[in-house]
This record gives structure tokens, C-alpha cells and sequence, in this order.
């Protein structure tokens, strides 16, 4: 056994999951990943999270661990381990993790809300390093959000999850699964940015997304953004009223938290460089109660090691006191 301490690092997710050996540093000593899987059942996902931290064990060259903090998708009973019928995991209900885990690797586990993990690990070694008051802002499938506090996790009542992803920007708006109509959600995940496109259409018969969608090719977020960049009116049209809306959605995250930077993450947001104009435009017209134009707005910077990174340091702080 090494004399040197590691972690296993899980962030879980409703396509992959993703595994790393990490030091107390937060050097990553072995990374990898897997489809899960979900429809195969809950015993074959198990399975595959064990098998993957196995070689990840192997690659790092490491026969025992001091713990395991796992990130995932919601929602969660964090104290008792177990993952809750979430959305993107179809058939995982109350499906207990931890006790197979911890057994199999004689390790505790500690679990996380994916978006938590994330932001923990961009405030440990990502865009948010160095600040007391962080958050994270992920904009992909849905709206996920993460608020770091002295750089532990900040939790809501009886340790819940806030859902920045869910304030209502417009009643008037698309309707959301979580029962609101108009949530940022709604208005600005690559899913709404599509319908939207999809609604404009036949207002823009001559545009770029008119041509693909007679053509026979099903509108995705990317190529939305792909027909901004080449000029397309109605394509730009919706990344700015997109951008709009989720730059009135931090405004609100300003107002009631006042963080030293805002990380924005998340597949949409792989495109900061199109959005970010037009949300800096919204902030700025926001700078009289709070100091805006004074928060850090950048891209968040660790990519798909944030979670496994996150979900380490958790881990790290339990094993710690």
C-alpha cells in the first residue's frame, strides 16, 4: 500500500459515469469513464461503478482507498446514501449506493448532488479557486446551479439542494416538468433554445434552421449556435434572447447571494463566448443596489473533471473533520 492517501472520485449522470483516484492535492492519479446504462437496471449499474473503480485503482497502482465521494444526479437522500428516482435514471428508485459500495472497497462514501460536486471542485482547483463565495451556473439538458461558501457546500433547509435552474423568469413562459411555466430552465437549456427555434421558423422561411429542418435534419442546440456564428438572423435572435433571460436569472443569484464569481458550465455554455455579451448587457443594467459590474463572470474551466474533483474534495473534508 502506498503511504500516500487517495480517494475515489465518482460524478454519475444519466449517460455516463465517470471515476478518478485523487490525492489530497487534488491531483488526478487515474481518470475514467462508462455508459451506465440505466435501462440494464439498477444491479448492472452497480456493478459498473464497482468495475470502474477497480481500474481506476489498477492505473493508479493503488490496492486501498480512505474513501469514495460520489456526485449524481438528483434527486438525492444524501444522509442515507440512496439515489431517488431521478429523471435522467430512469428505474433508480431509492436505490441504495452507498452500502454496496462502501462493503465492496472497505471505505466510507460520501454522496453529493452532481451540481454541488462541480462547483466544489471549481472552487477548489477550478475558476472559483481562491474565493469565499462561489457559484456555479450550468446550462446543458436543464439549468443546474451550486453555491460554495468558504469553500464548503452551501445547503438549504434540512440540507437540501437550491434550484436556481427553476426561479420564474416569465408565468407566461413554456411550461417546465417541475410544474412552473417560464423557469430559466425552460428558457435557456439546449433543449428550450431548440424550441424556440422550432416555434420561429415559420416566421423565418429563407433562414439557415428552416433549410436544415426541411431537409430533414432534427434541430439540436448545436446547430443553433453553429447558425448564429455563421450569421443567421433567426439563429442569433434566439442565443440573444436566451442569453437575455439567463442573464436576468444571475441578476437574481446576485441579488440574494452576492458571490465573488460566477462560473458558467454545461454543454450550451461550451458556446460562452456567443452568450456572454448580451448577459454582461443585462447585469450591467442591474448595478445600482448591488455591485454587479464588481462580480467575476467567467467560463467554468475543469471541463468533465469537475465532478469527479468535487466529489474527491467531499470526501477529503469528511475524512478530515
Amino acid at each position: 500500500m502506498s503511504q500516500e492517501e487517495f480517494v475515489v472520485g465518482i460524478d454519475l449522470g444519466g449517460t455516463n459515469v465517470r471515476a478518478a483516484v485523487v490525492s489530497r492535492r487534488g491531483e488526478i492519479k487515474a481518470w475514467a469513464q462508462a455508459p451506465i446504462e440505466a435501462a440494464r437496471g439498477v444491479e448492472q449499474g452497480i456493478l459498473r461503478i464497482q468495475n470502474l473503480i477497480h481500474q481506476v485503482m489498477e492505473q493508479a497502482g493503488i490496492k486501498q482507498i480512505a474513501g469514495i465521494g460520489f456526485g449524481s444526479t438528483g434527486p438525492l437522500d444524501r444522509e442515507n446514501g440512496f439515489i431517488q428516482n431521478p429523471y435522467t435514471l430512469p428505474g433508480w428508485e431509492n436505490v441504495d449506493v452507498r452500502t454496496p459500495l462502501s462493503r465492496a472497497f472497505d471505505a466510507p462514501l460520501i454522496m453529493e448532488n452532481d451540481a454541488d460536486a462541480a462547483a466544489l471542485g471549481e472552487a477548489w482547483l477550478g475558476s472559483g479557486k481562491g474565493t469565499s463565495r462561489f457559484a456555479l451556473v450550468t446550462v446543458g439538458t436543464g439549468v443546474g446551479s451550486a453555491f460554495i461558501l468558504d469553500g464548503h457546500i452551501y445547503r438549504g433547509m434540512d440540507g437540501e439542494h437550491p434550484e436556481a435552474g427553476h426561479q420564474v423568469l416569465d408565468p407566461n413562459g413554456p411550461p417546465c416538468y417541475c410544474g412552473a411555466r417560464g423557469c430559466l430552465e425552460s428558457l435557456v437549456s439546449g433543449p428550450a433554445i431548440v424550441e424556440s427555434a422550432r416555434r420561429a421558423i415559420p416566421q423565418y422561411p429563407e433562414s439557415l434552421l428552416a433549410r436544415l429542418e426541411q431537409n430533414g435534419h432534427p434541430l439540436d442546440a448545436v446547430q443553433v449556435v453553429e447558425a448564429a456564428r455563421q450569421g443567421d438572423r433567426l439563429a442569433q435572435q434566439i442565443i440573444r434572447e436566451a442569453a437575455t433571460y439567463l442573464g436576468l436569472g444571475l441578476v437574481n443569484v446576485l441579488l440574494f447571494y452576492l458571490p465573488e464569481c460566477i462560473a458558467l458550465g454545461g454543454g450550451v455554455m461550451k458556446n460562452y463566448d456567443l452568450f456572454i455579451p448580451h448577459i454582461l448587457q443585462v447585469l450591467s443594467q442591474h448595478d445600482v443596489v448591488v455591485p454587479t459590474r464588481r462580480v467575476r463572470i467567467t467560463p467554468a474551466s475543469l471541463g468533465n473533471k469537475a465532478g469527479v474533483l468535487g466529489a474527491a474534495r467531499a470526501i477529503w473534508q469528511q475524512i478530515r473533520g
